[in-house]
């Protein structure tokens, strides 16, 4: 098999490893964070989450990137 399409494909399962074991401690950050409204440690949590999220919405772009490059390879 061609190596973009495994590097594809392994960057989408560790891609998806990484947030799935990551989901929960962001859980627990959310609800610290919406009990304790005030506290200085909910401002650094929420950054944490802020990047979470952004790190994911970078990853599924890549992934899709990848994808339709491996496309435009095997079948252009």
């Amino acid at each position: 098999m061609d190596l973009l399409l495994w590097i594809t494909i392994g960057f989408i399962i560790i891609g998806f490893v990484v947030l799935i074991s990551m989901k929960k401690g962001m859980e627990s950050k959310l609800a610290f964070i919406t009990a304790n409204m005030e506290d200085e440690e909910s401002s650094k949590k929420a950054k944490s989450i802020i990047w979470w999220i952004a790190s994911a919405t970078a990853w599924g772009i890549v992934s899709m990137f990848l994808i339709v490059w491996w496309f435009h390879n095997h079948f252009g």
